[in-house]
């Protein structure tokens, strides 16, 4: 049976314990995502609370992680979404995402609306990927791919 949560609050907890067990194991996102057959975005998004896992996956990753059966069940669990409690982000990575949605959000808008009509980019059916690349000016450069459905808004 498919159970959701009402309060986030005890999958807070467990991200905690997950990420503190990650770092007790010196295991990364991707050996974590590994062990649960499925890409690294969603297996981290998950963990950290933002999605259910299948039952397999959540298993795989209580299982590499040392957490109990409790922990897996909750894995299964569909949560409360939302990782930024409301005002501004404080966290300089998480404030760069909001500054780029603040300088490019409209642009963004008038962009997907001239090359899709009126509609949204889906964050369920969704892709994300995260790379490092080299910079041909020095240094590394990241690109980020966001990969969304795009649903068309329907009159009614």
């Amino acid at each position: 049976m498919v159970h959701a949560q009402f309060d986030n609050s005890a999958r807070q907890q467990l991200a905690i314990a997950a990420v503190e067990a990650k770092t007790r194991r010196d295991l990364s996102w991707r050996q974590i995502a590994d062990a649960a057959g499925l890409s690294v975005a969603f297996v981290t998004a998950a963990v950290l609370g933002q999605h259910a896992l299948p039952e397999p996956a959540a298993q795989a990753v209580a299982e590499l992680l040392g957490l109990d059966d409790d922990a897996a069940l909750l894995l299964q669990t569909i949560p409360t979404r939302g990782s930024i409690p409301g005002g501004i982000p404080t966290d300089p990575t998480i404030y760069r995402f909001y500054e780029m949605l603040q300088v490019y959000g409209t642009t963004l808008k008038a962009l997907v609306h001239e090359e899709f009509g009126d509609g949204i980019i889906s964050a369920i059916n969704f892709k994300l990927d995260v790379k490092k690349v080299a910079d041909p000016e020095g240094g590394e450069r990241a690109v980020i791919t966001l990969d969304g459905k795009y649903l068309p808004t329907k009159p009614f």
